[in-house]
C-alpha cells in the first residue's frame, strides 16, 4: 500500500509535470496573443494620430499644403500676385443713417435706427455705389418699413437682414458687386 500511495504521488507529480508542460505552451500561446495585441494597439495609436495630426493640418508643411495656403493668402509670396492682392484689399462705403417705422399692426409706433457699411471688392466700384445711392436706400427704406420686431429677434433675424440687404443692394447695384452688409449701429425702439 505505501508503494502503491509512491506510485500514486509520482504519477501525479508526473501529471502536474504533464500539465505545466501544457500551460508552458499555453503560456507561450498567450504571449504571442499578447504580442498581437501589443502590436496591433501601436499600429492602432499610430494610425489614428496620423489621421488626428493629418485632419488638424499638422501635417500640411510635410505635405506640400502649406505652401497653397500661403499663395492664396492676400499679399503671399504667390506668383500671380494680382487677384491674391485684390481680394485682400476691401474698401468700406457707410451708408446715411436710417429711421423706419416698423410694421407693428396696431398703434403703438416702433422705431428701427439702423446704421449700415458696404464692403466693396474695389475702390473703383464706390462711384458706381454712389451713383445708384437712391435706388440702394430706397430699396432698404421699402424692406425694412415691412419687418416686424420678431422678424429682428436672435441672430437668426440678424442674419435674415443681413442677407435680404445684401442681396436688395446687389439687386440695386446690378453690374457692380457688394461683399457684405456690416451693421454699424441698430436700435429698436
Amino acid at each position: 500500500m505505501a508503494d502503491d500511495d509512491l506510485d500514486e504521488d509520482d504519477e501525479e507529480l508526473e501529471g502536474e509535470d504533464g500539465e505545466e508542460d501544457e500551460d508552458g505552451e499555453g503560456s507561450s500561446g498567450g504571449g504571442k496573443k499578447k504580442l498581437i495585441i501589443i502590436v496591433a494597439a501601436v499600429l492602432l495609436l499610430l494610425i489614428g494620430g496620423g489621421a488626428g495630426a493629418f485632419f488638424m493640418g499638422l501635417l500640411d508643411p510635410l505635405l506640400g499644403g502649406g505652401e497653397e495656403s500661403a499663395e492664396a493668402k492676400p499679399g503671399g509670396e504667390g506668383g500671380e500676385g494680382g487677384e491674391g492682392a485684390a481680394a485682400g484689399l476691401a474698401v468700406f462705403y457707410d451708408l446715411p443713417e436710417m429711421l423706419v417705422n416698423l410694421n407693428t399692426g396696431d398703434r403703438k409706433a416702433t422705431f428701427l435706427k439702423i446704421k449700415v457699411s458696404l464692403e466693396v471688392p474695389s475702390p473703383e466700384e464706390i462711384p458706381k455705389l454712389q451713383a445708384l445711392m437712391p435706388r440702394v436706400i430706397d430699396n432698404f427704406q421699402v424692406y425694412l418699413r415691412e419687418l416686424r420686431i420678431d422678424d429682428l429677434k436672435g441672430s437668426a433675424g440678424m442674419y435674415r437682414l443681413r442677407e435680404e440687404l445684401l442681396m436688395r443692394v446687389n439687386a440695386a447695384i446690378a453690374p457692380a458687386k457688394v461683399n457684405a452688409v456690416l451693421f454699424k449701429e441698430m436700435l429698436v425702439q
